[in-house]
């Protein structure tokens, strides 16, 4: 299906609501019928009639049809965020006395997820570097029921051979659940790849304007059905109507914005890997990543996320570096408009001298849509404060 007919067209009937190019924010809780015989029927095909917003409303609809379309899928659920996506689907597809396999340094909160609360219910995970098929398939227990992938991580950018796992689980009969931010559904194309459930943190790049906090699982009718029936209602994790209407119109530039924004990354990043007080750089799409042949296999572009290891261990000037800037922004998350840096050594307190997850000269740069000759410069004035 053409991606400017999805963004622009598919699922917008405008005879519906007067003719408006705008979809409406219908903020409703509740929907009456007029028969009981319309009421029963709404029940029995709930995952699509209009009954109660926390299952299904109008506004979030066309955006559910939209984000299915451009995965490549039959069905999408929207939620309140990413890692309400996340848990959802996990929680979907495990029980007590399974055993997951996941991808090792996956999003914060999908670890903790996973080693701590679905520890207590009786769940237990172990964590692979991911670099091989044979990583996981080593793994395998007769109990593996789920394989949690991230691909790329989105701090130090390792990538999984979708393809080879995909046809791997399948065989053995075990859910296969991808974190598919840092590429898109347009960007990767996972469901294609025979992945069971995309999710989403749908904050970043979809939105794309760092005014709405969401998530979104997406897969095939039977698998987004059975969620929707359980967990999603009885969770009720869900988007506002007027969040999902901000997400229909950031979604429309969707694919300029990623262009605009990967060409800027390709100029920042040779600028980095040429600078003294750089030791070096993490980015998916680096001609000289040992993984650059899977990376043009699976994705189709490479987005703006991508870390550095500065040529210092000196932490005071790690944040003289970060403060310096002045068109970076210090925050969490990332896929807006706006660019922004995120250091390692912040995961800590400041006299920490234990052991770390990620070293302290590691830091997370996010390109947004201002020019490259910019950025550059900022990067530039900055870095002196490094060596």
């Amino acid at each position: 299906m053409d991606i400017s007919y999805i963004l622009n067209i598919l699922g917008e009937d405008r005879e519906e609501y007067y003719g408006a190019i705008a979809p409406p924010v219908i903020q409703s809780s509740n929907f009456a019928f007029p028969t009981v015989a319309s009421l029963r029927g709404a029940f029995e095909r709930e995952t699509q009639a209009h009954l109660y917003t926390r299952g299904n409303n109008p506004t979030v609809e066309i955006l559910r049809k939209k984000l299915a379309a451009l995965a490549g899928a039959e069905d999408a659920l929207v939620l309140g965020s990413g890692a309400a996506a996340m848990a959802t689907a996990v929680i979907a597809s495990v029980k007590a006395g399974d055993h997951i396999i996941c991808v090792r340094k996956p999003y914060s909160w999908t670890e903790k997820l996973c080693r701590v609360i679905l520890k207590r219910f009786g769940v237990e995970t172990t964590f692979v570097d991911g670099l091989t098929t044979e990583s996981y398939t080593e793994a395998v227990r007769d109990n593996t029921k789920l394989l949690i992938l991230e691909s790329p991580n989105t701090f130090t950018f390792e990538l999984q051979d979708l393809r080879a796992l995909a046809s791997s689980a399948r065989q053995r009969g075990i859910t296969t659940i991808i974190d598919n931010t840092y590429s898109t559904p347009i960007g990767q194309r996972c469901i294609n790849m025979g992945i069971d459930l995309e999710i989403h943190s749908a904050s970043k790049y979809l939105n794309g304007h760092s005014d709405v906090i969401a998530g979104v699982i997406i897969g095939s009718h039977e698998r987004i059905g059975a969620i929707y029936r359980s967990e999603f209602m009885n969770l009720g994790a869900i988007i506002s109507p007027h969040d999902a209407w901000l997400m229909l119109r950031g979604l429309r530039t969707l694919p300029i914005r990623m262009r605009q924004i990967g060409e800027t990354t390709e100029a920042v990043v040779a600028f980095l890997k040429g600078h003294p007080a750089v030791r070096s750089v993490l980015y998916a799409w680096d001609p000289d990543s040992p993984q650059i042949a899977l990376a043009r296999q699976q994705m189709t572009w490479s987005g703006g996320l991508f870390s550095i290891h500065l040529a210092t261990d000196d932490i005071s000037r790690i944040e003289k570096f970060c403060e310096a800037l002045q068109y970076f922004k210090m925050a969490v998350s990332w896929g807006g408009h706006e660019s922004l840096i995120m250091p390692a050594c912040a995961f800590y307190p400041e006299s920490y001298d234990g052991v770390r997850t990620y070293p302290p000269d590691l830091v997370r740069l996010y390109i947004g849509l201002e020019s490259a000759e910019v950025l550059i410069s900022d990067l530039k004035q900055a870095l002196t404060c490094v060596v």
